[in-house]
């Protein structure tokens, strides 16, 4: 028993330890395996890396083989151009050379003309001698004496000269400026064509039935003789249906009737006591209105930095004409085209559109205060702080003070642009007519006159004359005539300018 577990355990020991030999044998196979794979792979690395750097090396005696040959073709390049350069320096300088020879030769040419020139001076001198000495010989003056008269005839020759000169130019300048202000005002006019409407005397007011004229008229007329009384219009009824008429001059006093009535008609209750209460609320109305055509016409304008009583002004001029023509209309038409024609004249716009607008402003006043519409318009708009340019324009745009700027001029012009154009203000067409006809008679009965034209709505008469029987002064004396004839003879509604015109043509034909 004891041998045999003794044994037992022999064989155990045994076979560990025989199993531990080969597990150290087979590890030191892998070992030695492991060591000589890596030395494998060092060596392969190692001839990568050498393959790599002869390659890089190469490539890299490329790159500087391709940039030495780049180098070197722009240098080539560069000495090519230097080259050139150089040969056409050359050439300038040879030109340059070729110059300074010519101008050399120049200088000696012209030093022999100065000779030249000098030695025939000095001849002529002494031929201008001999004159004078024959001249005094002959004529008996000293050289003084005859210089002298050489120069006094001298001098009048140059003033002669001197004077067409200066009246071509003067010609020529009056022709440009008036070329250039009609081209202005064209253009001004063109740019604003506003529609114009004349204001009539009457307005008419619709009735509802005709029952509603007893009712205005009242018992034994005391309705209508009320109405009459508080609004100062004439109240016409005839025998038109449905219709009645107020008839006055007054544009304000017209508008605050016609919406007197109505109301009057509108509420049914007609009598003095409704009369007077109807007429104090529409001038409450009257008053909002005029307020508003006020801010409109600014608005129209653009203007800004109105005073509140010159924007109430303004609207007052909605109710306010002049020969007929409704002046808030005609004063906003100033301001576009004076608008219009500053800006051609390279002049500030709102400035010229305060003058337009603000021009008559005095005829919305001037039943207050003393004095002509321009002039307190002027103090108006001084007092509140206007531009002292938009004050003297328009206290100088009818003549009664002096223009001291060119807005002042430019009033002038757009206040005749708007108001002679025929239709502007109110005119029998046949009265017009004839009284254009009479101005052209009176200038055509008079001697030498070969044509005349009545232009610029009657403002102006242009007359044609024969040049051989009118010389220049008979011209003047001619205008003077016709004009003394039309104020004898014509009541015209503003100044007439009259125009002769002499004109002389010479006409030469060259043959073919």
């Amino acid at each position: 028993m004891t041998w045999a577990w003794a044994i037992a355990l022999l064989s155990i020991i045994v076979a560990v330890g025989f199993g531990y030999f080969c597990h150290y044998y087979v590890s030191f196979v892998k070992a030695e395996s492991a060591v000589k794979t890596a030395e494998i792979i060092v060596q392969n690395a190692k001839t990568e890396a050498d393959v790599l750097k002869r390659e890089a090396e190469i490539e890299a005696r490329n790159k500087m083989l391709l940039v030495r040959e780049s180098a070197e073709a722009d240098i080539e390049t560069i000495k090519q151009q230097l080259g050139e350069k150089e040969n056409r320096l050359a050439q300038r300088e040879t030109k340059i050379d070729q110059k300074i020879e010519l101008l050399d030769q120049r200088e000696t040419n012209l030093e022999s003309k100065i000779e030249e020139a000098k030695s025939r001076l000095s001849a002529a001198e002494y031929t201008a001698t001999n004159i004078h000495q024959q001249l005094s010989n002959v004529a008996g003056l000293s050289k003084e004496e005859a210089k002298a008269a050489l120069l006094d005839e001298l001098r009048d020759d140059l003033e002669a000269e001197s004077a067409e000169l200066i009246r071509k130019a003067e010609a020529d300048n009056k022709a440009k400026a008036e070329s250039n202000a009609r081209g202005i005002i064209g253009t001004a006019i063109q740019r604003y064509a506003a529609a114009q409407a004349n204001i009539a005397s009457t307005s008419s007011v619709p009735l509802p039935n005709d029952e509603m004229k007893g009712r205005i008229i009242g018992k034994e007329g005391r309705n209508i003789r009320s109405f009459m009384e508080i609004t100062g219009v004439d109240l016409l009824i005839d025998d038109t249906p449905g219709l009645v008429v107020l008839s006055g001059f007054d544009p304000m006093r017209r508008e605050l009737a016609r919406l007197c009535l109505e109301h009057l008609i509108e509420d049914g209750r007609i009598h003095p006591t409704t009369i007077e209460e109807s007429y104090r609320k529409v001038q409450t109305e009257v008053t909002q209105t005029i307020r508003q055509a006020g801010e409109d016409a600014l608005y129209q304008l653009g203007l800004r930095g109105v005073a509140d009583e010159v924007t109430h002004l303004v609207g007052k001029l909605k109710f306010r004409t002049s020969y007929s023509q409704n002046v808030l209309q005609h004063s906003i038409e100033m301001g576009f085209i004076m608008a219009n024609m500053a800006g051609e004249l390279g002049l500030d716009a709102d400035i010229a559109k305060r003058i337009g607008l603000f021009h008559d402003i005095g005829k919305a006043m001037n039943h207050e205060h003393e004095g002509g519409h321009a002039e307190i318009g002027a103090a108006l708009l001084e007092k509140h702080n206007e531009d002292p340019i938009v004050v003297n324009a328009v206290a100088a745009h009818h003549g009664d003070v002096e223009q001291k700027s060119i807005y002042a001029a430019l009033c002038v012009a757009a206040d005749a642009i708007t108001a002679s154009r025929p239709g502007a203000r109110l005119e029998n067409t046949e009265i017009y007519i004839k009284r254009l006809k009479d101005l052209e008679e009176i200038a055509n009965g008079q001697p030498g006159v070969l044509s005349s034209y009545a232009i610029q709505a009657g403002r102006e008469l242009r007359v044609l004359v024969q040049p051989s029987e009118v010389n220049d002064d008979q011209a003047l004396l001619l205008a003077r005539a016709i004009a003394n004839e039309i104020e004898q003879k014509m009541k015209v509604p503003s100044a007439v300018q009259v125009t002769v015109v002499r004109e002389t043509r010479c006409v030469e034909y060259a043959k073919a």
